[in-house]
């Protein structure tokens, strides 16, 4: 049997009279468009609300990422995180483009899987991992990182009741005393960055990782792979990744003189940022143009982790990375359609299709994505109205933005929304779940169907008592 590998298709970054990323911009009819695709045209064929995503963008991200770590460090293997938006295509893409994948769950887990994704390149992630889930990893070859003092002997016996072997990494509790009076985003709760990470419930500590590894040593069927970290996006300040990156060295050092073994790899997580020239992100500390790339943070933590492994006489281990909004985030946009438009003594509300059902971040992070016109996008910015959904709270997507007259009809589109968005999307009031839709080119292809009400309706049960005091006849 002949294998044919599909090669990943080389990328032209197209030019737009005005750019909001590689492959998204102003067309030559004054719309919004989407690689060679009229926003406008996919709106009207698909209907709103809609979620739009890039794949050349997203192509063209990770291979950003990919080549700046690379270029910086002799082995390193990207894993998209899944969670991030685990649509299959995407998934199927990400595969093409050679990367591995961070799965958090049985769910996420089985939809790599599903999708061919090579379970050697996937990690299994979680603070509460159940046996299902462990058997599932254990069956198909995944690196599980341990996050519980009792993971190991599930582990084990599952090995043994099915005669396997398991790579096994363990997720740790950095110290990450430099970064105690570093503010950042209230990702986490209050606090500085080290307190923010003190506070999660994720990682294992120091005599914790060594009585993990103490055990696992004298299993002959678990291997020791890996130990894993995520910063999470409280930062954007490259130095501060940097800092977790040396430590992570640190603790191998530890780890060599008090349990005897070196962690032939270091998964330095996610949380990486990215900037647009007109700003997205998170509430006041929006990422602009100024925001660091790929580039800055592989150089600092590429050097760091170089230079504290020649300091504390340790090789250099594999790096693993894990980069989900990052890639995923500037591949998306998100489309509705205006309906009422109300106009109050000081303020204007322009309501959508488009609710913080469908971008949560903007309602619980006050996430801020940056919001144009779909039909005429760089029209005059006239006046400033709050762009709501139609969920009975203030549901807010766009407070205070400057856009042009809008009226019923119309369609916005939101920036940068391919990251946590249709995976995070909620039902609230009962709202059907938008389509999503693949760009390639001048092809668009639904990859998420609609919703409909039978989606919704199909999962409730009414008990038989319940139906008979409903509808009995009244004697």
């Amino acid at each position: 049997m002949t294998i044919h590998t599909r090669i990943p298709p080389q990328l032209d970054p197209r030019k737009y009279s005005v750019n909001f990323g590689e492959f998204i911009g102003i067309g030559p009819n004054g719309n919004l468009w989407v690689d060679g695709c009229d926003v406008k045209a996919l709106a009207d064929r698909f209907g709103t609300p809609l979620f739009v995503i890039s794949e050349n963008q997203l192509r063209f991200t990770y291979r950003r990422f990919r080549d700046a770590f690379r270029s910086q460090y002799p082995d390193v293997e990207i894993l998209f995180a899944n969670k991030s938006n685990n649509g299959l295509a995407i998934r199927h893409i990400m595969n093409q483009e050679g990367a591995g994948g961070d799965c958090f769950g049985v769910n996420e887990m089985y939809l790599a899987l599903l999708a061919g994704t090579n379970p050697k390149t996937l990690v299994l992630n979680g603070s509460n991992k159940q046996a299902d889930e462990l058997e599932m990893a254990i069956l198909n070859g995944l690196c599980i990182n341990i996050d519980a003092m009792d993971e190991l002997e599930i582990i084990d016996a599952i090995c043994r009741r099915f005669g396997k072997e398991v790579d096994i990494g363990i997720r740790l509790k950095l110290d990450l005393d430099p970064l105690a009076k570093r503010e950042g985003v209230a990702m986490h709760g209050p606090g500085t960055l080290k307190q923010q990470s003190d506070s999660t419930k994720w990682g294992m500590s120091r005599e914790q990782t060594v009585d993990i590894v103490g055990r696992a040593k004298k299993l002959p069927h678990v291997h020791l792979k890996e130990i894993h970290f995520h910063l999470s996006r409280m930062s954007n300040d490259p130095r501060d990744f940097a800092v977790m990156a040396r430590e992570m060295i640190t603790w191998s050092s530890y780890l060599r003189d008090k349990a005897g073994w070196i962690p032939p790899c270091i998964d330095i997580g996610g949380g990486w940022t990215f900037g647009k020239w007109y700003g997205t992100g998170p509430g006041a500390q929006i990422d602009d143009a100024s925001a660091p790339g790929p580039e800055d943070y592989a150089n600092l933590c590429c050097v760091a982790i170089k230079d504290e492994a020649q300091k504390l006489g340790l090789p250099l281990p594999k790096l693993r990375l894990e980069p989900g909004r990052a890639l995923s985030g500037p591949a998306g946009i998100s489309v509705g359609r205006v309906g009422a438009v109300k106009q109050g003594d000081n303020k204007k509300w322009v309501n959508l299709d488009l609710s913080t059902n469908h971008l949560p971040w903007a309602g619980v992070m006050s996430w801020y994505y940056h919001s144009v016109p779909v039909v005429n996008a760089n029209a005059p910015q006239s006046e400033v109205v709050d762009l709501v959904g139609s969920l009975c709270n203030s549901d807010e997507v766009g407070a205070h933005r400057k856009m042009p007259p809008l009226s019923r009809g119309d369609l916005v589109a939101f920036l940068d929304t391919g990251g946590y968005t249709e995976s995070c999307a909620a039902r609230y009031n009962a709202q059907l779940l938008p389509a999503s839709v693949l760009v390639c080119g001048d092809e668009a292809e639904v990859t998420t169907e609609r919703e409909q009400l039978k989606d919704i309706a199909g999962r409730f049960r009414v008990p038989p008592r319940l139906l008979a005091g409903s509808f009995a006849p009244v004697e």
